[in-house]
């Protein structure tokens, strides 16, 4: 695996200052969905390499233990949780499990999405646009709520939400972005929604951080490992905002070069 890129996103809002000597002492808790592989399964190696107690959650319960096991055999801090994102149920499950074993949650990464089939807008109806719609935008409005008794008990909760450059309406606009020719009617326009719920979130709980991250072109299932990026290159912004201190910034969307225009 390729070593991970310098950041230079941060260095473009101010900078950034990030938690750089967390402790397993301290007690920091986070925990990402859809996290059994791809982006989500180097977000946790990346953030329990910090020495942070992670919940590694994922749908499948089978796939979500191994790659759990895998990194606790590692020596890192890491439990699974099973927890299906487009289920009231579940999350209500999961919280009680998670709070079973800690008493706040300081990061919350929703990670868990799902990608479409590439079809011209016009040929789709609304049908193939509700599973999207559950698992990226529905979802992370249900894991967020349902998790937020335990983030308020942080210091300093932050929550960051998985999107996307093809989010970005100044970019689709542009026909000199690569965005521009990419249609996408499905997922773009869920992560779209996505990032208005970011903004909406950011201004109703001041005291928290809330951002979401472009993560990039990353090789993983959903683009059938096309992707331009490792994985850990893509994680970099996500464990980025996951790590921001108090005065970092909320309410941004962020990518591995700097803040992406909405």
């Amino acid at each position: 695996m390729a070593s991970p890129r310098p950041h230079r996103s941060w260095q473009a809002v101010g900078p950034v200052p990030m938690i750089e000597a967390m402790t397993a002492d301290l007690r920091t808790v986070a925990l990402v969905t859809g996290a059994n592989k791809g982006l989500g399964l180097e977000t946790v190696r990346q953030l329990s390499s910090r020495g942070w107690r992670v919940f590694l959650t994922a749908r499948d319960r089978e796939r979500g233990r191994q790659a759990a096991d895998s990194l606790a055999g590692q020596g890192l801090d890491v439990a699974f949780v099973e927890l299906d994102v487009t289920s009231d149920d579940s999350a209500a499950t999961a919280v009680k499990k998670v709070a079973e074993q800690t008493d706040h949650l300081d990061v919350l990464v929703n990670n868990a999405g799902v990608g479409g089939p590439l079809m011209d807008p016009a040929d789709m109806h609304a049908g193939m646009l509700r599973p999207l719609y559950e698992a990226n935008v529905f979802g992370p409005v249900r894991v967020t709520h349902t998790f937020l008794p335990l983030l308020r008990r942080s210091e300093h909760p932050r929550v960051v939400m998985v999107s996307s450059a093809l989010a970005s309406l100044a970019n689709a606009a542009d026909p000199a972005r690569p965005e521009h020719g990419f249609l996408a009617l499905d997922y773009a326009s869920s992560k779209t929604a996505l990032n208005m719920i970011v903004s909406q979130y950011a201004r109703a709980l001041p005291t928290f951080k809330i951002n979401a991250a472009g993560p990039g072109n990353s090789a993983t299932d959903m683009n059938h490992h096309t992707g331009i990026h490792t994985v850990a290159e893509a994680a970099e912004v996500v464990v980025g905002l996951a790590t921001l201190e108090p005065d970092g910034p909320t309410g941004g969307f962020f990518g591995g070069d700097g803040p992406i225009p909405w």
